[in-house]
């Protein structure tokens, strides 16, 4: 016979004993489904209960705030005794140059005065900017002048004098070629026929275009040009438009007076070509 077999009444014996020993309600416990102590829920009553609308969900995270951008360091000055390479230093600004003065002929005084001399054009102009020297004469022949800035034609003009050797006396001044010096009543080279009419403040005569010359005014008859208070005159000769037709120049191209207003004239298209100012 097996030894186990003759155990177990033994053991059977045992559980009868602990079975009379618990009570009925461990029983009861033990055949019901285990739950650890610490997982058991509370009993509550009605009034303790919660109910859905009364959760509160808790409020969103904040969002972490961006961390603000270092400040860019500013340069320090630059140190010549410390930097290898110092930045050059700034250049000074440079200053306008003055205006240059209106070049205008006034006749009452001055420069341009009727007693005015060689000196006191050096004086007023620069005595580098004066020299005594020979020009063209209307009719081919050389007179001795003194000629301001003599190397620069828009700024060039010449003075004669009564008395030549002492270079004083204004008898002429000559306003020709590319020079921009005006006479009075800002009458200028290029000056349109029509133009000077109007600042004459009527039509005047003139003498008909020579043979490849200029056609001089000969009478302001009556107007502004004519009535000049400043003590001294001005002359004025025309030249024709190049590019007028060849018949046009041929109308005016005679020893009468011609009106300023004369279609034959204004046909010409004549422009002032050489101012003359004198006493």
């Amino acid at each position: 016979m097996s030894h186990r077999w003759f155990c177990w009444p033994a053991v059977a014996g045992m559980a009868a004993l602990l079975a009379a020993a618990l009570p009925v309600t461990a029983w009861a416990q033990a055949s019901g489904p285990r739950q650890s102590p610490g997982l058991q829920q509370p009993h509550l009553r009605d009034d303790e209960q919660i109910m859905p609308s009364q959760i509160v969900p808790p409020p969103p995270a904040a969002k972490p705030k961006a961390a603000a951008k270092p400040a860019k360091p500013v340069p320090a000055a630059a140190n010549p005794e410390t930097d290898e390479n110092p930045k050059p230093a700034a250049k000074p600004a440079v200053p306008p140059k003055p205006a240059e003065p209106t070049r205008a002929v006034a006749c009452s005084s001055g420069a341009f005065g009727k007693n005015s001399d060689h000196l006191r054009l050096a004086q007023a102009y620069g005595v580098h900017n004066v020299d005594f020297t020979e020009v063209s004469g209307d009719d081919g022949s050389t007179l001795m002048a003194s000629v301001l800035f003599p190397k620069d034609p828009k700024r060039r003009l010449e003075v004669l004098w009564d008395d030549d050797t002492q270079r004083s006396g204004i008898r002429l001044i000559v306003i020709a070629g590319q020079s921009s010096w005006t006479a009075q009543k800002g009458v200028h080279l290029g000056l349109p026929l029509a133009a000077l009419e109007k600042v004459n403040g009527k039509p005047f005569k003139l003498m008909g275009f020579e043979k490849g010359g200029m056609a001089i005014v000969s009478d302001w008859n009556g107007g502004a040009l004519g009535l000049l208070t400043d003590g001294c005159k001005i002359g004025v000769q025309f030249k024709p438009d190049p590019k007028a037709a060849a018949g046009a120049l041929e109308a005016a191209s005679s020893d009468k007076e011609f009106a300023s207003s004369d279609p034959a004239m204004r046909a010409a298209k004549p422009t002032v070509g050489e101012i003359i100012v004198a006493y």
